[in-house]
């Protein structure tokens, strides 16, 4: 099993602000290269929530649908893999207020399920993921800060090639 993490800090935004503004997966199209379609199947206030993923990945698509779990209460949106190209594939966003600052922290497990194969796919995949959070973020405040900004710097969605 893989563990993909990623932390940011958006400053001078409401935590409310930016749950919102995070949980809008038909966005995540223009934020991020490597997401080539989302598909919202039901979202807040409906009880039970779902989206559809396609993501560029090698020289396919990875493809997956999910439930997601939108907790306003604690800012949270958790999601599970219920089909698609993962074995599984499950994890949570969590928007925090920290003084004037939101701090958003992302965090997934996958597998494949190819264990022959897991040396290949799994680096690329949390690559593809840790990208994606990354522009959505900073797409949607373009003053974020990413915690790990010395080991990881997302080229701009605009460079790079599909």
């Amino acid at each position: 099993m893989r563990h993909v993490e990623l932390e940011a800090r958006v400053p001078a935004e409401r935590a409310a602000t930016v749950y919102e503004a995070m949980g809008h997966w038909e966005r995540y199209p223009r934020l991020a290269p490597h997401v080539n379609a989302t598909t919202v199947h039901a979202a807040p206030p409906a009880a039970t929530c779902g989206s559809s993923w396609e993501l560029h990945f090698r020289s396919g698509l990875l493809r997956w649908t999910e439930r997601d779990d939108f907790r306003p209460q604690t800012l949270e949106i958790g999601f599970e893999q219920t089909d698609g190209d993962f074995d599984t594939f499950t994890g949570c966003w969590t928007m925090r207020q920290d003084d004037d600052d939101v701090v958003v922290r992302f965090e997934a497990d996958f597998d494949f399920g190819i264990p022959s194969l897991e040396g290949i796919l799994d680096p690329i995949a949390e690559r593809v993921i840790r990208e994606t959070v990354a522009w959505a973020v900073t797409g949607q405040f373009p003053a974020t800060r990413l915690a790990d900004a010395d080991e990881f710097a997302p080229a701009r969605p605009d460079t790079v090639a599909r």
